[in-house]
């Protein structure tokens, strides 16, 4: 019941170990199978949105303190896979770019690298996170409502590579080929996230749970007298309206995707917040999508995908990938 602890870092090893101890023996003493349940939820500010997580436990000290635990652990994972913190292990790991030394990493940075690599290869390069130089151009392109300037275009887009990110198996080492790389996870992290939070409530014995990291939902058995949780997603009338479709899942992971509120204007031209990596520039087409997979990371590097790469390309991944559970909802318009 408590696995899930071997996967912290022993830095936080010990605090992280009293919260699952107590959370499992709650779960024993109080006997959580029983009907008795109730729902509770809570929710915290992680990664740059809001964490929430529902579960249904027989008593508020149960749910709390496994909330506390999955909490907790967001915030470790933000501290090695974050690009805004100066200190993160991504961002140290950006700073040896260029230095031709292979520098060991993190169980978890090694995991998100090596899935992000897997995501580079089925969509051709459209999933790359060496993005990092463009992404930060074109925040700053947003704040300034301005396009960016073509020369620092031009050099962001050299920096680019996801095959310039070299992975060494037996030592779990990384090295950037090129000066002046930065890693941007933005578009999987969450997702990972979602799945190492999900991890630690069904481990302590929660099996009747969601986890919402802004938008990207991780579902578990159904609430009690459902058939699943209601989710809301983008009707195929939208933009036109702001009309939902609801869908009622289980065991499954959710993540949509698209440039509603994330955006900007220039010279007639909408470009999204979402970078096609191969042009350099925020895409310019319009597309509202839904991706239903079995795990969060999965989802949320697909809504990466399928938001940039066309129909054909949409298609022959989507034949090639191995999910079972893998559907695609897409509202597309001029």
């Amino acid at each position: 019941m408590c696995l899930f602890l071997e996967s912290i870092s022993h830095s936080r090893e010990y605090m992280i170990r009293k919260l699952g101890l107590l959370c499992c023996l709650l779960a024993v003493g109080i006997g959580l199978f029983a009907q008795d349940l109730r729902r509770y939820s809570f929710s915290s500010p992680h990664m740059g949105t809001t964490f929430r997580i529902v579960l249904y436990a027989e008593d508020s000290l149960q749910a709390a303190t496994v909330a506390r635990a999955a909490f907790f652990r967001i915030e470790e994972l933000n501290e090695k896979l974050s690009d805004y913190l100066p200190d993160s292990e991504l961002n140290r790991l950006s700073a040896t770019a260029g230095s031709g030394e292979f520098v060991p990493v993190s169980e978890e940075l090694w995991t998100v690298l090596l899935a992000s690599r897997f995501y580079s290869r089925k969509s051709k390069g459209a999933f790359d996170v060496s993005i990092g130089p463009l992404s930060r151009l074109w925040r700053r392109a947003m704040r300034k409502a301005a396009f960016p300037e073509a020369d620092k275009l031009e050099k962001a887009r050299s920096l680019l590579g996801w095959k310039s990110i070299k992975l060494r198996k037996a030592s779990q080492r990384v090295k950037l080929k090129k000066a002046g790389m930065k890693l941007d996870l933005g578009g999987i992290a969450k997702g990972y996230a979602v799945d190492e939070v999900f991890a630690i409530l069904q481990e302590a014995g929660f099996k009747i749970a969601l986890v919402d990291g802004g938008g990207d939902l991780l579902l578990g058995d159904p609430p009690p007298g459902k058939e699943g949780w209601t989710i809301e997603v983008p009707a195929y009338s939208f933009p036109e309206d702001e009309k939902k479709d609801l869908l009622v899942l289980n065991n499954c992971s959710v993540a949509t995707s698209g440039d509603t509120y994330r955006y900007i204007e220039l010279e007639g031209v909408r470009y999204s917040h979402i970078i096609d990596p191969r042009s350099g520039l925020g895409i310019s087409k319009r597309r509202m999508l839904t991706v239903i997979a079995s795990t969060g990371i999965t989802a949320d590097a697909l809504a990466s995908v399928f938001s940039i790469v066309g129909k054909e390309d949409e298609q022959r991944i989507r034949k090639k990938y191995k999910d079972a559970s893998l559907k695609v909802r897409l509202i597309e318009w001029p």
